[in-house]
């Protein structure tokens, strides 16, 4: 059973939808800037969504004192997005198709925990409760089910940095096992304190903008936002999808509770068992969206992967983490959509700030904007936390 993409939708801190982020790309231009969303001493660039809460509300039509997390209002504007564009109509009792959401997230509801926090150390007396009921990872997926009117199947999941891409491929799963036929399936997360502090914790935040795949890189930028995929069984289809998902695989490193292992091995066997679920041979890939997060560590892990699969034949590729920032685990939902924009477009993205490759590897990421090409097969890479590494296979589609 072959599975088709048939609406994508994602906001950033390059745009509140897909045809703003084209645009960004097609610019050059990036989403870095200070942060405003909450009081701090950190002076790292991020890469925020610019809307605030009561803005998002108010496009999306919900009551400005409504009390949401900024993971489920963002969560909700790309989903309704790819909704949207997939032109399907949730509201038709006659559809009779079995329409689930598998949305994933790391941070949750961790915004709204924060502003309880201090009222409740005050005094425990104090402090909303309504705002730790939506601290759980959970809630900002059943918001955005609420809001779109999916009644049916929902999950989540929350993988850390591969979130997202390991809930599109349980979505694709879930269809070729017959059990449902539309999965709207990407993930969210918003920034809060707790991300922030945490990963300067780590020594991993950079300076200044991240520098993937460089020599001189020295950490990632953290970002926000949401991507969404619409993935239907090819029998269900209306009209021609923008592409299908072929392919996908999931390889765990156990190595660390960080760090990927050294010789990638987890990254080599997701990228792989990707491109064997698609019967796709190496040489066959035109383009790969990487994880490429800018830090010592995943960079030189990725990029061995990579020489080890695609032995002396390494297609291009570039991390898009150099507009977004590295949104966690929203990356794998808005890259899955770049991939997709990338077939439909012909579209190379140029990886920002690149000057010099790593002695170690040699690789040279793309560094020019090309549009306009011919490209049948893009891998998109999403590597979290414990090394829990998914890749995702999108190939042109062809009845």
């Amino acid at each position: 059973m072959r599975i088709g993409v048939t609406g994508i939708g994602c906001v950033s801190g390059i745009g509140m939808n897909v045809e703003e982020h084209l645009c960004a790309f097609r610019e050059g231009r990036n989403g870095l800037g200070p942060v405003t969303l909450f009081p701090t001493s950190r002076k790292e660039p991020v890469s925020e969504v610019k809307r605030t809460n009561e803005e998002l509300k108010q496009a999306l039509g919900i009551p400005v004192s409504a009390e949401l997390s900024r993971t489920a209002l963002l969560g909700m504007t790309a989903a309704f997005e790819a909704l949207a564009d997939s032109g399907l109509d949730l509201s038709d009792p006659h559809n009779g198709l079995r329409i689930g959401l598998i949305s994933s997230t790391s941070t949750g509801g961790m915004d709204l925990t924060e502003s309880f926090y201090p009222l409740f150390r005050e005094n425990p007396a104090h402090g909303r409760l309504r705002y730790v009921a939506s601290h759980d990872a959970g809630d900002s997926t059943e918001r955005i089910a609420s809001f779109l009117g999916i009644t049916g199947f929902r999950t989540t999941v929350s993988t850390a940095c591969s979130s997202a891409a390991n809930a599109i491929m349980l979505g694709a799963r879930m269809i070729r096992q017959g059990m449902l036929d539309v999965v709207i399936a990407g993930g969210t997360d918003a920034l809060c304190k707790f991300t922030l502090n945490g990963f300067a914790s780590l020594m991993i935040l950079d300076k200044e903008p991240c520098r993937p795949f460089d020599s001189s890189r020295a950490g990632l930028n953290l970002g926000e936002g949401a991507g969404y995929l619409v993935l239907q069984s090819e029998a269900t289809l209306a009209n021609p999808p923008y592409c299908l998902l072929s392919g996908y695989a999931n390889a765990n490193d156990a190595f660390h509770q960080t760090a990927s292992s050294d010789e990638g091995t987890g990254a080599f066997l997701a990228m792989k068992g990707a491109l064997d679920k698609a019967g796709v041979r190496p040489e066959e890939v035109d383009y790969i969206n990487a994880h490429g997060t800018g830090t010592p560590n995943n960079d030189a892990s990725e990029s061995r992967a990579i020489l080890r699969l695609f032995e002396g034949r390494i297609p291009p590729f570039s991390s898009t983490k150099t507009y977004t920032g590295h949104t966690l685990g929203a990356a794998g939902g808005i890259e899955a959509v770049f991939s997709v924009l990338s077939l439909k477009h012909g579209i190379l993205y140029p990886n920002l700030n690149f000057s010099a490759p790593v002695e170690e590897t040699g690789l040279i990421p793309v560094t020019r904007y090309q549009e306009g090409l011919t490209l049948r097969s893009v891998l998109s890479n999403s590597f979290g936390f414990g090394g829990n590494n998914a890749s995702l296979l999108f190939q042109q589609f062809d009845r």
